[in-house]
C-alpha cells in the first residue's frame, strides 16, 4: 500500500474534527475523497501531509511515518491546493527551478518533463513571466506542472478542476490516468461526482468527521443494496439522511 490512514483521529487546538479514519490506497489507482464543505477532507489531507498531528492513529507513505524522517516521508507526496499557492517575487521558470531543488531532482531531468507539461497547458512561452499576475486557471497549472514534474509516488489533489477550461481538465485527467498506468498513486477530493465515477477507482465518504462508506462503486452499491445507483444517488442518499 502506498499510503495507510489507521484509526486516524484529529483536529485543531486539541478541537477533533475526524474520527476514527481508515482507509488506504494501493500502488497505481485514483482515489476519491468525497464529503460536504466541513466534512472532514482538508483536515484529513493535512493530516496525510504532516502538517497536523494526529491525536490517534497514524498515517504512513511507503512505510514510512512522518515522525520518523520528514524529508524522505514528504518527497513521497505532491500536493496540489484548492486555492494556488505561488511566490510572488518568482516566475513561473524560478517555480519549476524552486520544486526541482525542493525535491531533489536532476535539473536536466526536471525541464525534461517540465518543458513537456508546460507545452501540454499552454504555458511554454510564459517562463520568463510572474505567475502572482496570472489568471486563476493559469495559476492552477502552475501548480499542476510544478505537481506532475515531480512524479511522486503519491499525488494529492484538493478540488483540482476548480478554475480550469474544460480542454485543461480533460489534460489534467489524461495525466493521472497516464501516472495511474505508470504505478503511481492519486487521491482526489472532488465535487464532481460523476468525473469522479468515471475514473477513480475507489472511493471514500467522510461525513461529520467519519467514514460512511468505503471501497469500488461496486462494493458501496452493494454495502447500501443500491445496486444500479449511481455515484451521486448514492452520495445524496447517505448524506442527506444524515
Amino acid at each position: 500500500m502506498v499510503l495507510k490512514i489507521n484509526s486516524l483521529t484529529g483536529g485543531y487546538n486539541r478541537k477533533k474534527v475526524i474520527e476514527d479514519i481508515n482507509f488506504n490506497i494501493s500502488k497505481g489507482s485514483i482515489t476519491a475523497l468525497i464529503g460536504l464543505n466541513g466534512a472532514g477532507k482538508s483536515t484529513t489531507i493535512k493530516h496525510i501531509l504532516g502538517l497536523l498531528k494526529p491525536m490517534a492513529g497514524e498515517v504512513t507513505v511507503n512505510g514510512l511515518k512522518v515522525d520518523e524522517n520528514v524529508e524522505k516521508y514528504r518527497q513521497n507526496i505532491t500536493y496540489i491546493p484548492e486555492s494556488p499557492v505561488l511566490y510572488e517575487e518568482l516566475t513561473l521558470e524560478e517555480h519549476i527551478n524552486l520544486t526541482a531543488m525542493a525535491y531533489g531532482l536532476d535539473m536536466k531531468t526536471a525541464w525534461e518533463r517540465a518543458d513537456k507539461l508546460l507545452e501540454i497547458f499552454k504555458l511554454n512561452d510564459k517562463k520568463k513571466f510572474f505567475p502572482i499576475y496570472f489568471s486563476k486557471g493559469m495559476k492552477q497549472k502552475v501548480m499542476i506542472i510544478c505537481a506532475f514534474l515531480v512524479e511522486p509516488n503519491l499525488y494529492i489533489i484538493d478540488e483540482p478542476f476548480l478554475g480550469l477550461d474544460p480542454i485543461a481538465i480533460n489534460d489534467l485527467i489524461e495525466l493521472m490516468c497516464k501516472e495511474k498506468e505508470n504505478g503511481k498513486s492519486i487521491l482526489m477530493s472532488t465535487h464532481i461526482l460523476a468525473t469522479a465515477e468515471k475514473y477513480c477507482d475507489n472511493f471514500v465518504i467522510i461525513h461529520e468527521g467519519k467514514i460512511i462508506a468505503s471501497g469500488t462503486l461496486d462494493e458501496i452499491r452493494n454495502e447500501f443494496s443500491m445496486p444500479k445507483a449511481s455515484l451521486d444517488e448514492i452520495y445524496l442518499s447517505l448524506t442527506v439522511k444524515r
